[in-house]
């Protein structure tokens, strides 16, 4: 929902305990104070406005936006009625007229200044119109001194229970609207640092699709020459040797940039595995690509493996953070993989030097490296890529030496991660 929502909702839980608090009041005035009071009448005004509060409870679960008009108009009829209300029971005599600040207050605390001058101008055009205009609910023509003391005792209890109702009201509604404000504020400090990352990675890859264009035309060269030479220098088999390691990496590299183009053609949908499954394929294809690096790997659960959808991006922000480990240290790794009903962890734990505590802040931040080498772009784009997935990675500093690295991934059905992904 959008606009005033949360504020016009927290107002029916007002007009809730304002209706109790009304109801409860004219049975203790009939039954304790016998007062005379037409009931009939109040009953009437209080049903006019939960007859409302049930409207405004009905339209709050439809799709519109509530507006600050909106908003303003529910007040005013607030005001109104409890002017009403107070009509009925003795009108400025009533200590319980200061209800009539209950809507000037949200008004204040929720809408702009003009809604707020025409409340505040609505209840104070009510307060002196009740100074004059009201149905008294005690004869005033008693010559009773002690009537009369009784009902200014009356009088100053019933200002005082409507001063500490109008001082829970006040606190909890403001305690209310300021949660709400704060809520608002760390979503929108989300969104624009979400924002700030689509901007980054926009910037990434238009830098990347540049660079792959521009590798196009020295790989084709490059490829053409060993050609050359492999025909030159046939006799020659240690130098045939090298010229097709050379040619293998120039093939690689140039499958790699088609592999690009046809990954940026065509939206990745993924093939639906099971964790364990997906992490083994990983482990296969980086083993071939790092086979000096020695690495265990365990899984702790024994149910059977929850299935994620294995897409491009979340095999390469995996393979990132394996890659970042090796560099550290290529010995003895290990890489646990553990889950429940909800959740997923990867665990990768190499025994480097850690993580220098003046950099730990900026980590997944693009271009911040801890490494000697690197563009320091792997770990951002790792971050994002489990972030669009409401997944997260944490490194942390091992108490016995070494990064920790942790992913976590929930665990939802493959219709719900394409949804999310669209």
């Amino acid at each position: 929902m959008h606009g005033y929502h949360n504020q016009l909702l927290q107002l029916t839980y007002i007009r809730i305990v304002t209706l109790f608090g009304q109801s409860g009041a004219l049975l203790f005035a009939l039954y304790v104070l016998h007062v005379q009071i037409d009931v009939w009448m109040l009953v009437l005004t209080l049903g006019v406005l939960a007859l409302i509060n049930l409207f405004t409870y009905a339209r709050l679960h439809s799709p519109w936006p509530v507006t600050e008009t909106e908003l303003f108009s529910q007040l005013t009829a607030d005001a109104v009625l409890y002017g009403a209300v107070v009509y009925q029971t003795g009108g400025a005599t009533n200590p319980f007229i200061f209800l009539l600040l209950i809507p000037l207050l949200i008004c204040a605390a929720t809408l702009s200044w003009r809604f707020t001058a025409l409340m505040a101008l609505l209840v104070v055009l009510l307060y002196s119109s009740l100074l004059h205009y009201y149905l008294p609910i005690l004869p005033l023509d008693t010559g009773h001194l002690h009537a009369l003391i009784n009902l200014f005792d009356l009088h100053i209890t019933g200002m005082w229970l409507n001063f500490l109702l109008t001082v829970l009201l006040v606190t909890w509604f403001i305690a209310r609207i300021q949660l709400t404000l704060r809520d608002q504020e760390q979503h929108l400090a989300v969104e624009r640092e979400r924002r700030i990352q689509d901007q980054q990675l926009l910037a990434l890859a238009t830098m990347a699709a540049g660079t792959a264009h521009e590798l196009g035309t020295p790989l084709a060269t490059m490829s053409v020459v060993l050609k050359d030479m492999a025909l030159d220098h046939a006799d020659d088999t240690e130098l045939s040797e090298d010229i097709d390691l050379l040619q293998q990496q120039v093939a690689a590299c140039s499958e790699r940039l088609k592999q690009m183009a046809s990954s940026a053609r065509a939206a990745d949908q993924g093939q639906v595995l099971g964790i364990s499954e997906l992490v083994e394929q990983l482990l296969d294809e980086w083993q071939l690509m790092r086979p000096q690096v020695g690495c265990r790997y365990e899984i702790l659960s024994s149910t059977p493996a929850p299935q994620v959808r294995a897409t491009l991006a979340l095999r390469q922000a995996l393979m990132n953070l394996l890659n970042n480990a090796a560099d550290a240290n290529p010995e003895d790794l290990l890489l646990t993989l553990e889950w429940d009903e909800q959740q997923i962890w990867l665990r990768i734990r190499d025994h480097g030097p850690g993580l220098p505590l003046e950099q730990s802040a900026n980590l997944g931040k693009p271009f911040v490296t801890t490494k000697g080498k690197g563009l320091g772009i792997g770990l951002f784009l790792t971050a994002t890529t489990l972030a669009r997935q409401d997944g997260e990675v944490r490194l942390y500093n091992h108490p016995d030496g070494g990064t920790l690295t942790e992913v976590r991934l929930p665990i939802r059905t493959p219709a719900a991660g394409m949804e999310r992904e669209r």
